[in-house]
């Protein structure tokens, strides 16, 4: 078998994956969970987070992991954070220039982590502890299936591990003095110290949620004593001047029996008052504490509070769209490193165990999410047309990213838009005769065609929700030899008449003798300009 290289460049055995680490590490199985909260006070809390700066982060980790136990809202905001990287689409994608091998290396890494691979969702929420406690740890367990090495996933506790003596690397806590490294191939070890820069230990959020969490839990404790104490009127028992410590004693078995139970008995002398305590303290005090530590951790975590409120803001939608931007970016921020460390550990050793032909992270394909959102379609429909007018090469590739918006592949079925409806044309025909010449002139029309498609010869092509527009003066051309011509023989008409009343009689005695064809020809295609201008706009939603 060809030479195997890690992620680390480095010569790799075959038999360090035999099995994995920690199941040669006993005492790892048998370790006792012990809570970290009974007595915990601001100096103890400060004292288990120094013994993790000195390499000992056992107790500093249980203790996080004793804060999601207790706190309802801590859990909500983890969740919601974690939540929005499972909904993300991936792919695993092959280096630029890539080579037939790369892509088929990609294209086989994929296919198996889709349907070899049923628990990469909750691989994915495992590393997502890694905000939180700084580092994630998921054990790989390479099994033979079908002459392929595949893995199973086992995510471990962040208390097995300690740093090492020089504080610079995290140890499997092995009961060694200095712990066992991380075996390569046998891990996915993501650590979320990217945006924060010191000793491991100092990276994780929880380090700064511990004291909101802490002061909380001070301010519910408090808010419960005072509830205890003034939530329920004062039942005040009198007795006589003079009474014995029996009757006293009576009397008291007597207010405490009708605080509980709502009945007691008593000497007819003796009185019960109940009194409502008003003024005796106010709880707003101590709820103000509680939405400070909450709107505290929700900073820290999401980057924003506005997804854990249901209250308005009053400052209008621009805060929110401010705060949902900060989210997103804190999204993008997980995508990324959790896509770079799932590359390293787990697409190239799948690659480097079953595939020949890749020796190195270096041309490894690529673990990507999908952590963008399509830009405004309205904008881009608006521009992108206009742009290419104006002389700009715009790739179809970079279109069709910028949307979000697949390409289709060969003789794949497509979108399209409904045709627009056609835009009626007339003829171009040779002008018409003039009034002087009749219809038997020196440039008779040919069968069929009159001076309108005539006069509309010389009009070029145009958009439908122009024609109207166009064809008015072409129009009115085409009807004036006609209207001359009515004009003409009513003008003589009104010259021959002796008087208004022959006039009218002349007029209505040759009216249907009057030239009407071309002008009724006229007016048709007039009217149906005007239909069809209509209908044009009613499809473009004017």
């Amino acid at each position: 078998m060809a030479k195997i290289l890690d992620q680390h460049g480095q010569p790799f055995d075959l038999k360090a994956i035999a099995e994995p680490q920690t199941a040669r590490v006993a005492m790892l199985a048998n370790t006792y969970i012990e809570s970290q909260l009974g007595g915990l006070t601001p100096a103890r809390a400060a004292s288990i987070l120094a013994a993790a700066d000195t390499g000992d982060m056992a107790a500093q980790h249980r203790l996080f992991e004793d804060m999601l136990d207790r706190d309802a809202h801590l859990v909500c905001e983890i969740g919601k954070r974690k939540g929005a990287l499972v909904t993300l689409d991936w792919s695993v994608e092959p280096p630029a220039n890539a080579s037939r091998a790369e892509k088929k290396a990609a294209a086989w890494v994929e296919d198996v982590l889709r349907t070899a691979v049923d628990d990469l969702e909750d691989v994915l929420l495992a590393m997502m502890d890694a905000p939180g406690h700084g580092f994630a740890p998921v054990e790989l367990e390479w099994t033979l299936l079908g002459g392929e090495r595949l893995p199973k996933f086992h995510p471990r506790p962040q208390d097995w591990f300690r740093m090492s003596r020089d504080r610079r690397a995290l140890r499997l806590n092995d009961g060694s003095a200095d712990g066992a490294e991380p075996a390569p191939m046998g891990w996915i070890w993501h650590t979320h110290g990217k945006a924060k820069t010191g000793y491991q230990t100092r990276q994780g959020l929880y380090r700064v949620l511990l004291w909101p969490f802490l002061y909380k839990s001070y301010s519910i404790g408090d808010l419960a004593e005072f509830l205890e104490t003034y939530g329920l009127p004062i039942i005040v028992g009198k007795y006589q001047q003079g009474a014995t410590a029996e009757e006293k004693a009576s009397l008291m078995r007597a207010v405490t029996a009708l605080g509980h139970d709502a009945r007691a008995i008593m000497p007819q002398e003796m009185a019960l008052e109940i009194q409502k305590v008003t003024g005796a303290g106010e709880s707003a005090a101590h709820l103000a504490m509680v939405d400070w530590a909450e709107r505290s951790q929700s900073k820290a975590i999401l980057g924003q509070v506005l997804s854990a409120e249901a209250k308005a803001t009053g400052m209008g939608s621009g805060v929110a769209d401010l705060q949902g931007e900060v989210r997103r970016d804190i999204l993008r921020s997980d995508a990324r490193q959790i896509a770079g460390t799932l590359t390293r550990d787990l697409v190239y050793p799948l690659i480097a165990l079953n595939l020949p032909g890749i020796d190195g992270l270096r041309r490894c394909p690529r673990f990507i999410f999908d952590d963008g959102e399509a830009d405004d379609l309205a904008l881009y429909a608006d521009a992108l047309p206009k742009l290419a007018q104006g002389g700009a090469r715009i790739p179809v590739a970079w279109v069709h990213e910028k949307l979000r918006i697949p390409e289709a592949a060969d003789g794949e079925a497509v979108f399209a838009a409904a045709p627009a409806p056609a835009t009626p044309s007339l003829p171009a025909l040779t002008p018409g005769p003039s009034p002087a010449s009749g219809r038997g002139g020196e440039n008779p029309l040919p069968p069929g065609e009159g001076r309108v498609r005539a006069a509309l010869r010389a009009e070029p092509p145009v958009k439908v929700e122009d024609t109207a527009d166009k064809m008015t003066p072409a129009l009115a051309a085409a009807a004036q030899p006609s209207v001359e011509a009515w004009v003409s023989q009513i003008e003589a008409m009104l010259a021959g008449a002796d008087s208004l009343e022959q006039f009218r009689e002349d007029l209505l005695a040759r009216y249907r003798d009057l030239p009407a064809d071309d002008l009724v020809e006229v007016m048709a295609a007039a009217l149906a300009a005007i239909e069809l201008r209509g209908r044009a706009e009613v499809l473009a939603g004017r």
